[in-house]
C-alpha cells in the first residue's frame, strides 16, 4: 500500500473569492497587470534553458573504424571525437578543392 501524499490539498477559490483576489491585485499599484505587449513578449522558460540549438547540428551515425585509428585518437585525450571530426572535415575540404580543378 502506498503512503499518503504529504503535499497539502489545493483549495480552488470560489468565483466570488477569485473576483475579490483579482480586484485586490488590480488595486495594488505595485502589482499592475501586464500589458498585451508584455504578455506577447513572454516565452516559456523551457525554451530558454539548456544549450542553444546549433545551426548545423551533427548527425548520430554508427561507423566501424580500425582498432589502430580508434586507439590513436583516444590516446590524444578528451575531445578525441571532435579531433577525429576535424580530420575528416579537412579531408573533405581537400577533396572538394581537388574535384573543382
Amino acid at each position: 500500500m502506498s503512503k499518503a501524499s504529504k503535499r497539502p490539498a489545493i483549495a480552488i477559490p470560489t468565483a466570488a473569492e477569485d473576483r475579490a483576489i483579482t480586484s485586490a491585485a488590480k488595486a495594488d499599484p505595485d502589482a499592475l497587470p501586464l500589458t498585451a505587449k508584455q504578455l506577447k513578449a513572454m516565452v516559456p522558460l523551457r525554451t530558454l534553458r539548456g544549450r542553444p540549438k546549433s545551426e548545423s547540428p551533427k548527425l548520430l551515425v554508427s561507423v566501424r573504424y580500425s582498432q589502430e585509428v580508434l586507439a590513436y585518437f583516444k590516446s590524444t585525450g578528451e575531445g578525441w571525437q571532435s579531433r577525429m571530426d576535424g580530420v575528416l572535415r579537412e579531408y573533405v575540404t581537400r577533396q572538394s578543392r581537388r574535384a573543382q580543378r
